[in-house]
């Protein structure tokens, strides 16, 4: 009995201490960020500009909350054989050159758009030459990610920009044309088809962003996510994609288009036109549609030409016609709509009164 109540207490003595205990601590991979997403690059005149995805959480799924720098990575070669591997020792890539630290505090020159790090690369790039990228990410404890994807692309020349680019504004569309560069920025011929990246402005003091990419080839485009009477301007800018690598050239000069209603209302229905001395009052029932702005009185002899004889602002339906000489007069009655045209719905069914 002494002996089992002995070694109850021993064991409640281990499990006490187990419990105040601290675990072993986890290993530096499971706390690390997770490495930046999504590494693209498009080259810009003589220039490489990357973009990422932001890291938010580390490798355990642990809330990043202390990310603090960016390092990128580059290693050039002649574009024989495969692009040398990342491998990273204490935050640095085995042959790789950094290139630029991005502190999240502070990015410029990066910029930040929303979860998404862009960053130009301008540090003595060759034409010619291949280019392999990865990016890390560094938090407040020194705890670096593992590498990012690679990246890699040949620093070939962008095309020029387009030729002029012509807008004509329909009903809720701008259609637009241009014309194909000829030379690359280097001064050298085309060989390809180009692709087009189409531009928008939707006010002026907004920033032009992309709203369409064509197909190779395909020096057209038609913008149907457009309001009336609502100014927009385009500019289009050529794509080229060549040796594994886009180019991207600089924007057209930029022309502005503003659709417009072309469709007229319909027309007025049950004229009535009442007659007394010198003076005709007239009623209808106005359309069903919403952007009647006005309606437009006609007047004529029997017999003879329909002139204007006057109008009345919507939502009006009534109109009396004073100074009316004696006879016998017909009357019709149109709608206008709001919009910049004006655009005039057909007469309505005439009436005949005769003025005493």
């Amino acid at each position: 009995m002494r002996r089992a109540r002995a070694s109850s207490v021993i064991v409640a003595v281990l499990l006490l201490a187990a419990c105040g205990r601290p675990g072993p601590p986890l290993p530096p991979e499971r706390v690390s960020p997770h490495p930046p997403g999504d590494l693209t690059g498009v080259v810009v005149g003589r220039a490489v500009e990357l973009g990422w995805d932001i890291p938010s959480r580390r490798v355990d799924n642990v809330r990043l909350r202390d990310l603090l720098a960016i390092h990128v990575f580059r290693v050039e070669d002649d574009a024989t054989g495969e692009p040398k591997p990342a491998l990273v020792t204490k935050g640095r890539v085995a042959g790789y050159a950094e290139v630029a630290t991005l502190r999240m505090a502070d990015p410029a020159p990066a910029v930040l758009a929303g979860g998404r790090m862009i960053f130009v690369d301008r540090a003595a790039l060759t034409p010619g030459r291949r280019y392999t990228y990865v990016v890390l990410a560094e938090d407040a404890r020194g705890h670096f990610s593992r590498p990012s994807e690679r990246l890699t692309l040949t620093l070939i020349a962008p095309p020029a920009a387009p030729g002029p680019v012509r807008a004509t504004a329909g009903e809720r569309e701008v259609r637009l044309v241009w014309q194909a560069p000829s030379r690359l920025q280097d001064g050298e011929a085309v060989t390809e088809p180009l692709a087009y990246e189409v531009l928008r402005r939707t006010a002026p003091d907004a920033p032009l962003g992309v709203v369409a990419k064509t197909q190779p080839g395909v020096t057209t485009f038609v913008d149907r996510e457009v309001d009336n009477e609502r100014p927009y301007a385009y500019a289009v800018r050529a794509i080229r994609s060549a040796q594994g690598t886009v180019a991207r050239g600089d924007a057209s000069e930029s022309v502005t288009a503003m659709p417009v209603d072309m469709t007229p209302p319909r027309a007025p229905t049950e004229l009535v036109a009442i007659p007394s001395q010198g003076a005709v009052r007239l009623a209808w029932i106005g359309p069903p549609d919403t952007d009647v702005g006005r309606y437009v009185v006609y007047r004529g002899l029997e017999g003879g030409a329909m002139e204007r004889a006057g109008s009345v602002a919507a939502p009006a339906t009534t109109f009396t016609d004073r100074d009316v000489p004696a006879g016998r007069w017909r009357y019709a009655v149109s709608a206008q709509d709001a919009s910049s045209r004006a655009n005039e719905s057909p007469r309505s069914a005439e009436v005949t009164v005769t003025v005493p």
